[in-house]
């Protein structure tokens, strides 16, 4: 099926910066609106950027739509921007549903490293008032109903090693030294979110990861389990932190996840 790509669309405003998304459409779109999934890019919050983000299979399946977004990234703010930007792109979603096809009860995230980090918070905050922001449509929910987390931190005062170091992703995403900063760790945690309502969530993690540790999907899947919410966990064997097209697993990666969004977002 071919594929519409609607590039740099506008979806808010956080000071000076413009918050951009690309959307990717089946060609010709269906009559009937379809779910929609936002894909959140890695890049260690530091960097990376939505027009690096491949059109994802979804698209291709007739069955979704997906959004790939842009974000403010660690030297332009610190947390919790990033988590405000990628609420207010749900929200500028379904305020826009009916011009772009969607159905707006029917929204999921995914993300990968710390793009998945952010698609967890997504997906663990859709209650929490006091992370919202204040941009984009904010008289729409920024709810999604249902998650998928590869190789993604869960508890940034677990990572441990050089992930404790000043200069670290995780210390530059919190504006200081993890142990100067407790409280706002603590608020980047999406451990500390999850209860019996979240939503559906899988977790994907190479067993092998020496840039994120397994232990942060292992921590999240018990967490989720305990809390009574949906969860599946994917550990990969012999695989580190790259999941791309490179990677001898990404066509088992990419099934599992068309497989999950199938049965917890398109209703199949």
């Amino acid at each position: 099926m071919s594929v519409e790509i609607l590039n740099d669309l506008p979806y808010g405003a956080a000071g000076k910066f413009l918050l951009f998304l690309d959307l990717y459409r089946p060609d010709p779109l269906p009559a009937e609106p379809l779910p929609v999934v936002i894909y959140i890019h890695g890049g260690g919050w530091r960097q990376g950027d939505k027009a690096l983000s491949r059109p994802p299979m979804l698209v291709e399946s007739g069955r979704y739509i997906v959004a790939c977004i842009n974000y403010r990234l660690s030297d332009q703010a610190i947390f919790p921007a990033q988590l405000h930007d990628c609420k207010a792109a749900v929200r500028w979603l379904r305020a826009n549903a009916q011009r772009y096809g969607i159905d707006g009860r029917r929204i999921g995230t995914w993300g990968y490293s710390a793009g998945g980090h952010l698609a967890a918070l997504l997906g663990a905050t859709g209650g929490a008032a006091e992370l919202e922001g204040a941009c984009g449509s904010p008289e729409h929910s920024s709810a999604v109903q249902a998650v998928v987390a590869v190789a993604a931190p869960s508890d940034l005062s677990r990572m441990g090693g050089w992930h404790d170091e000043p200069d670290s992703p995780e210390a530059l995403l919190v504006g200081g030294p993890l142990s100067e900063r407790s409280d706002l760790v603590q608020q980047a945690n999406p451990l500390r979110y999850v209860a019996a309502t979240t939503p559906p969530f899988l977790l994907i993690h190479g067993e092998d990861d020496d840039t994120v540790p397994l232990s942060q999907s292992q921590l999240l899947y018990a967490a989720l389990l305990e809390a009574g919410a949906t969860a599946s966990f994917v550990r990969m064997a012999r695989s580190g932190h790259n999941f791309g097209l490179s990677s001898p697993h990404f066509s088992l990666i990419t099934s599992r996840i068309q497989t999950f969004f199938d049965t917890y977002l398109a209703g199949n």
